[in-house]
């Protein structure tokens, strides 16, 4: 039982997750302002970019959002020319949405602005800490989606 976590330690970070987090969030939101998207979009535009064309239910629960807000959001992002809605030329009935070169330019761009400032933030790191961290936090991405698989 010695190996286990204490419970102070799992609080401890869980609060330095929370506000690394938040800091995240903030500073994007900042980088968003210069750019004609809404965080929401910017998220749906991440989504369609790595995992490639989705229906807005697909899309619904990646984010986590309803069908109905989904697809507001997916009708701003086309009246932008971020996206277009494409018919599934295997099934008429389904439509995906894709990203156009807009929405892609725009999320290369904020995306590297986003690495600037975590290359900033890393600049006293050493090579080492660098990767030791990067490893970390892959570890904990995987026991993150071992857990949420149960």
């Amino acid at each position: 039982m010695e190996d286990d976590v204490s419970t102070e330690a799992i609080a401890d970070v869980e609060k330095r997750l929370r506000y690394i987090s938040g800091i995240i969030k903030q500073n994007g939101r900042k980088i968003l302002n210069n750019y004609p998207i809404t965080s929401p979009q910017f998220i749906a535009l991440q989504w369609l970019i790595e995992e490639g064309d989705l229906t807005i239910g697909e899309l619904s629960n990646k984010n986590g959002l309803a069908f109905s807000t989904t697809t507001d959001l997916v009708d701003r992002m086309e009246k932008n020319e971020l996206v277009e809605r494409i018919r599934d030329i295997d099934d008429r009935r389904v439509v995906r949405i894709h990203v156009l070169e807009k929405g892609n330019s725009i999320i290369q761009e904020v995306i590297r602005k986003r690495q600037e400032y975590l290359g900033e933030v890393l600049t006293n790191f050493s090579i080492e800490q660098t990767d030791t961290l990067n490893d970390l936090l892959s570890f904990l991405y995987e026991q993150m989606r071992c857990v949420n698989e149960k």
